[in-house]
């Protein structure tokens, strides 16, 4: 099944034998693939639908939350980009609204956004060398794009893990 809303979605199998950036690069890219699978072919409410109290969780959270990791570790500390004191979904007040604020969340427009932060990710390490530092603004450690691809393969990981479950809450569906 799916809808204009979460396509289907061709997910790119990682090479067997390639070298570091291309090895994780494509990693990367088949966690998000794979994310955006779990979501394909659920309507906004079904993207929606939490997991069990007093959980917050939900598809539509995660994508949202995923938006937020890719912009802020690959603009704000890769990049140095200045992208403001509150994020695209949590402010001060409301520091989990990626996954709080859903209810009148407009499910077309996050996933829009999710993409075009994924689109300005890859823009950010294109031509890098894995060693390229890039600085956590409030601590001032720096990490390498290298951390930064780890570490991004293991959030989308861990939260694929989850997205597992919610697609088996909202229809049942279950794999990869």
């Amino acid at each position: 099944m799916t809808n204009d809303l979460t396509p289907a979605v061709d997910r790119p199998e990682p090479p067997l034998a390639a070298d570091e950036a291309v090895m994780l690069t494509a990693w990367l890219e088949f966690h998000r693939a794979t994310l955006a699978r779990k979501c394909e072919g659920l309507t906004a409410d079904q993207l929606r639908l939490r997991s069990v109290p007093p959980s917050s969780l939900s598809l539509l959270g995660l994508v949202r939350h995923l938006a937020e990791v890719e912009r802020y570790w690959f603009r704000t500390v890769l990049l140095g980009e200045d992208t403001g004191p509150e994020g695209l979904y949590w402010t001060a007040r409301h520091p989990d609204g990626d996954f709080d604020l859903l209810d009148t969340a407009d499910a077309e427009a996050d996933f829009a956004t999710w993409q075009a932060q994924i689109t300005a990710a890859r823009a950010a390490c294109e031509g890098l060398p894995l060693d390229t530092v890039g600085k956590r603004p409030r601590e001032g450690r720096e990490v390498t794009l290298r951390w930064i691809l780890v570490h991004l393969i293991e959030e989308y990981a861990r939260h694929n893990g989850h997205a597992d479950l919610l697609r088996e809450r909202v229809d049942g569906a279950t794999g990869e």
